[in-house]
């Protein structure tokens, strides 16, 4: 059944309908040039260590740029945005929060994995542990996580390209959805990690190209008077001082408040147990280059967040809130359509350019994005799952691509399957759950694999399972997927869990898990292993 058209979709499809050569072509470009790197790299790609690490030859700088490229998603700029739009300060809350993660990365992850692993998580967690058990959790932990993640993406780039060309029709935006997925599944096929970590450069520089035109267009509405324009976002809210103190979104009641301090863990411990951020640190010749890689991320993705104050509340100074909500209830279309506000509205052909360029960079943003996820999922089944489980270390290099090859097409058509379902969502919401059960199922592995001395494979075990168990299940019963109008299922109603985040629970359930799975086991930890990795991982010694 094809959802009814709203005046401002009708508007936008209209003014869109004028430019639509433009559209077409800008869209076309830029596929048709991340193709063009793919295939190139492609054809660079010669082994397994070019198609999981780029063959290690990144600068700090690249790979720096190209983190900020994966992590720069359609959450940050459509979902921040959105979030802001609507909720003010509260919205805003989410740019800290990912911003402020990098310390937890930077401090305690970055180079010690760095250090330790070859390829993925599960190198490091097999370093001292038994093999074949730990590799299937991290596998499997991987690729749930990719997949919450995914979703988000999915779900911005049929509202995005929805609202760009027109299409009102659920059936459109499933097959919107599908088209990214296809064109994900080609990038990762293609090039590998050296294909996707061009074409994530590529996208950062023109995501943060685009970021700066709107700031400036928008301080120039205002005449650079940032008082002026928070004053504007505040009155046209409907909300008034309200709009810019803590409170619109999650201060309404204590389980709000709970909700809060539960979305801010997830965002803060999250982004160290993100797998293609961890896998990122591999691309690089020495942990010194993965140390500064984080240190140009912090900086780039920094003064990105600062642009997300004038992109959402310049959206709320300047755009009708009930017009955003109409045209996406989550506020995901937030961006692109103050792009065209701030280029001289709906009818005008400078609004209309300035909708397409920044939509199309929004899309760029979606594609690179979901290649990287996609990569570090179906890397993590060939190389941990496939390799070291199912063959046992007897699989051939070209075996282990090809196994890697195929668990993209396979990850693909099931992050399309969900994303149609999850594509009136919003998307930084979605991308803290995603955060949540990395946090609750990664971080604390990782941590204690590197640091504790009695860690041993019962508790990596507990720690990863039940962490993904319990941070899935309470998301599952929580009003993200029913019982809301802005649910998954809206017109189902099965939640018992009333936070929308589950990372409070699961994340010190994690912790507590894999401290619980240690001290029961019988089993002793080997310590020379330990003082083998620690050296490893504080100095570089035997690193790959």
């Amino acid at each position: 059944m094809s959802a009814p058209l709203t005046p401002l979709q009708f508007t936008t499809a209209a003014g869109a309908t004028e430019h639509r050569p433009l559209i077409i072509t800008l869209f076309g470009l830029f596929v048709v040039a991340t193709l063009i790197i793919t295939v190139w790299a492609g054809r660079q790609t010669k082994d397994a260590a070019d198609f999981y690490a780029g063959g290690r030859q990144f600068t700090g700088f690249q790979n720096g740029l190209a983190i900020s490229g994966d992590y720069m998603s359609a959450a940050s700029f459509l979902g921040i945005a959105g979030a802001i739009a609507l909720f003010g300060y509260d919205g805003f809350l989410y740019s800290i929060g990912f911003l402020v993660a990098w310390l937890v990365a930077l401090l305690l992850v970055a180079e010690p994995l760095r250090n330790s692993g070859r390829y993925t998580m599960g190198d490091v967690l097999a370093y001292r542990m038994r093999q074949r058990p730990v590799r299937t959790a991290a596998g499997t932990s991987t690729i749930v996580v990719s997949i919450f993640y995914l979703l988000a993406q999915m779900a911005g780039a049929g509202v995005l390209v929805s609202l760009l060309l027109g299409i009102t029709s659920d059936g459109g935006k499933i097959a919107i959805v599908a088209l990214v997925g296809l064109l994900m599944i080609l990038y990762v096929t293609i090039g590998g990690m050296k294909g996707t970590t061009w074409v994530q450069m590529v996208k950062a520089v023109l995501l943060i190209a685009g970021a700066l035109l709107i700031t400036f267009l928008v301080l120039v509405k205002f005449n650079f008077n940032v008082s002026d324009l928070l004053g504007k976002a505040a009155e046209n809210s409907g909300q008034g001082a309200k709009f810019l103190e803590p409170g619109l979104k999650y201060g309404k009641d204590p389980t709000t408040k709970l909700d809060f301090i539960s979305l801010g863990l997830a965002l803060v411990l999250g982004t160290a147990g993100l797998p293609h951020i961890l896998i990122r640190f591999y691309t690089v010749p020495t942990a010194r280059a993965a140390r500064k890689s984080v240190l140009w991320a912090i900086g780039i993705i920094g003064g990105f967040y600062l642009m997300t104050i004038a992109l959402g509340f310049g959206a709320a100074a300047l755009l009708n809130r009930d017009e955003i909500i109409k045209s996406n209830k989550a506020g995901n279309t937030a961006a692109p359509l103050l792009a065209q506000a701030v280029g001289g509205g709906a009818d005008s052909t400078g609004g209309a350019i300035l909708l397409a360029v920044i939509s199309a960079v929004a899309f760029a943003t979606i594609l690179a994005v979901v290649a990287g996820l996609t990569l570090a999922s179906s890397s993590s089944f060939a190389h941990d799952i496939y390799v070291n489980v199912i063959r046992r270390g007897q699989a051939t290099e070209k075996e282990e691509v090809r196994a890697a090859r195929w668990s993209t097409v396979v990850i693909g058509a099931v992050a399309i399957g969900l994303g149609a379902l999850a594509r009136d969502l919003n998307v930084a919401g979605l991308v803290a759950l995603a955060f949540a059960v990395a946090a609750s199922a990664n971080l604390p592995t990782i941590l204690y694999s590197l640091f504790w001395k009695r860690f041993t494979t019962q508790g990596a075990l507990w720690s990863i399972y039940g962490g993904l168990v319990s941070s899935v299940v309470l998301v599952l019963f929580s009003p993200v997927v029913s019982g809301k109008p802005t649910s998954m299922f809206k017109d189902a109603d099965f939640y018992w869990f009333p936070l929308e985040n589950p990372g409070i629970i699961s994340i010190p359930l994690g912790f507590l898990l894999g401290w619980l799975g240690t001290v029961l086991t019988k089993e002793e930890a080997d310590p020379q292993k330990f003082a083998e990795l620690e050296v490893r991982s504080l100095t570089g010694t035997g690193a790959h």
